[in-house]
């Protein structure tokens, strides 16, 4: 909106609905104000934005202003100096500007004999009085080094609009995530030794601990709900001395020798075995292991027999060079070889972990029992905050080392309005680890807590949906609407409905109100007569404010003041529900 303005320095002035002629005031007798008028003439003001409004906790006045032909005397200086007088006397001063005639003295704006137009825009810092008040303008007017009388306009603006504080900061904070896994996949092994050339099983090889404690796994597995046995696979090696050929054929009689043990092991336990469940994997000579076992030992040439390995490719050359090495070989052939020649027997099952009811009931009679990822995710089965705060809590005493459960502490703790404590938490988490959801978490906080600047800096170091919205929050603030939607996204809250009307799409902002989880809040429907104000719906206006007020009473007073009804001032029904 803007106010179009006429300032006639004459004794007699006209008004009408378009142009407004000003009275001046001044201490000064008649005369002198007559001597004034010979310096500044008619001067006509355009004012935008009338009633001013608060933008990014700043108030602009953007204004134009002409000078019409010989309306400045060719040897006088004008300063013009905007006021905003706030309702309580409060007087704040906007940019001054100085303007000069053609033979005037100074560094001032020239204003020709023909005149002109000039483009006028300051700001100032929104102070609360600024919400009532007015702006006047101040003109000084000098001829040479004598100063004039002052002259003071009528009110040529209204002030101010301040709706961007109707914000309801809301920002969101994170739970971080479990790396909960009820089914995971294991493995558990035994290892069947053979002669040098054979490939039977011997009795004594089954009597070892190994292989008792694999055959008390696989009968146990059979029953245990908590496992689930889905596979076996037989691997088998010759160790790296003959005939290459030769060796790939024992490897893979051991494999088969190894598969009849589980076969006939089953049938005497009277287990099931799956069709497909054994697999045989026979592997020929074992260099790879050679080499591993050479590594573990202490032998004088060790560092010897590894270059042969390393720098011959040649199995066959290989194998001779270290023949060659008569006393060593020995050696391998007492410590080394033996360990080559096997079959290593893999069962793969999956571990089942407890059910969800099972967590909750074990969350309660023995939390101490549970891992860190179980607790973080049994706390996410319940609804109740208070239910949740426990189950992290628990996690705490035995897990406190892990940031998770402590930033998780803090959230529930935010959800509770506890920003104090939550905020101890998220410390103490971030020192743990300086995680992107912890950041914007503190940020939340900081922001909470009227801390803009830190919390801008920690939303900086984190990321997600969540701290695009609670950026979309501080846009909103420092007045950058369509920046604020765009980081927003999809939510629908009521802040989201703000930002859409100021940013100048009310007619969008009405659903997402609707939509939001504040629907029926005061401020909810406080915005919603803003929004039929400035589509001059005067009945929207007055049944909005009326639920407004029905649920908070200092919406009363707010409306009798806020310069977005100001043109209803005068509204019968508008004046009875805002009480003027």
């Amino acid at each position: 909106m803007y106010l179009r303005m006429i300032f006639k320095i004459k004794n007699n002035y006209k008004m009408n609905n378009k142009i407004k002629s000003i009275a001046l005031a001044s201490a000064v007798t008649g005369g002198m104000l007559l001597s004034n008028c010979t310096l500044v003439k008619d001067l006509e003001y355009k004012v935008l934005e009338d009633p001013l409004e608060m933008h990014g906790d700043e108030v602009k006045l953007k204004m134009t202003a002409t000078f019409i032909e010989k309306g400045l005397n060719k040897k006088a200086v004008v300063e013009v100096t905007p006021i905003f007088v706030c309702n309580d006397g409060t007087e704040i001063l906007f940019d001054s500007r100085t303007f000069q005639g053609e033979k005037a003295a100074g560094n001032g704006e020239v204003i020709t004999k023909a005149g002109k137009t000039i483009t006028y825009e300051s700001m100032r810092p929104y102070q609360s009085c600024m919400e009532e008040g007015k702006v006047i303008v101040k003109i000084l007017p000098k001829k040479g080094e004598k100063e004039k009388e002052v002259i003071l306009t009528d009110k040529i603006a209204d002030g101010t609009i301040i709706t961007p504080y109707l914000i309801q900061l809301d920002d969101q904070v994170v739970a971080c995530d479990d790396n909960f896994k009820r089914i995971t996949t294991h493995t558990t092994e035994a290892t069947i030794n053979y002669d040098k050339a054979k490939f039977n099983v011997k009795s004594s090889e089954l009597k070892q601990q190994d292989i008792k404690d694999y055959e008390a796994f696989i009968i146990d597995a059979q029953t245990n709900v908590r496992r689930d046995a889905k596979s076996i696979n037989i691997m088998s090696y010759a160790s790296p001395e003959g005939e290459i050929d030769k060796n790939d054929n024992l490897a893979a009689d051991r494999a088969t020798s190894a598969n009849g043990y589980l076969t006939n092991f089953y049938k005497k336990s009277k287990l099931e075995m799956p069709a497909g469940f054994v697999t045989k994997t026979p592997k020929g000579e074992d260099w790879d292991g050679f080499k591993t076992e050479v590594e573990k030992t202490t032998h004088e040439d060790k560092d010897l027999i590894l270059r042969v390995l390393e720098m011959t490719s040649d199995l066959n050359k290989r194998e001779e060079d270290i023949r060659n090495m008569a006393k060593t070989y020995k050696f391998l052939e007492k410590e080394v070889l033996p360990q080559l020649r096997r079959s290593q027997m893999t069962l793969t099952y999956d571990k089942v972990g407890y059910s969800d009811d099972e967590l909750k009931q074990l969350s309660k009679s023995k939390p101490d029992t549970l891992t860190v990822e179980e607790l973080l995710y049994t706390a996410e089965l319940v609804e109740d905050l208070n239910e949740k705060l426990r189950i992290y809590k628990a996690a705490e005493v035995k897990y406190g080392d892990d940031y998770r459960v402590v930033s998780n502490v803090g959230y529930i703790l935010y959800l509770q309005n506890d920003l104090d404590g939550a905020k101890a938490k998220f410390e103490t988490a971030f020192g743990l680890q300086e995680d992107a959801i912890v950041a914007n978490n503190l940020g939340a906080v900081a922001h909470m807590q009227g801390d803009r600047a830190k919390a801008k800096e920690l939303f900086e170091k984190a990321g997600g949906p969540e701290t695009e919205y609670n950026m979309g929050l501080i846009a909103i603030q420092e007045g950058m609407y369509g920046e604020a939607l765009e980081k927003m996204g999809d939510n629908e809250t009521f802040n989201v409905a703000l930002a859409k009307v100021l940013n100048g799409e009310k007619d969008a902002a009405g659903a997402i109100i609707d939509a939001s989880a504040d629907a029926d809040a005061a401020y909810s429907y406080y915005l919603k007569a803003i929004i039929a104000a400035r589509g001059d719906n005067a009945a929207d206006v007055v049944s909005n404010l009326t639920k407004a007020i029905g649920k908070d009473a200092a919406y009363k007073a707010k409306a009798a003041k806020d310069a977005e009804f100001i043109k209803l001032r005068d509204n019968a029904e508008f004046k009875a529900v805002a009480g003027l």
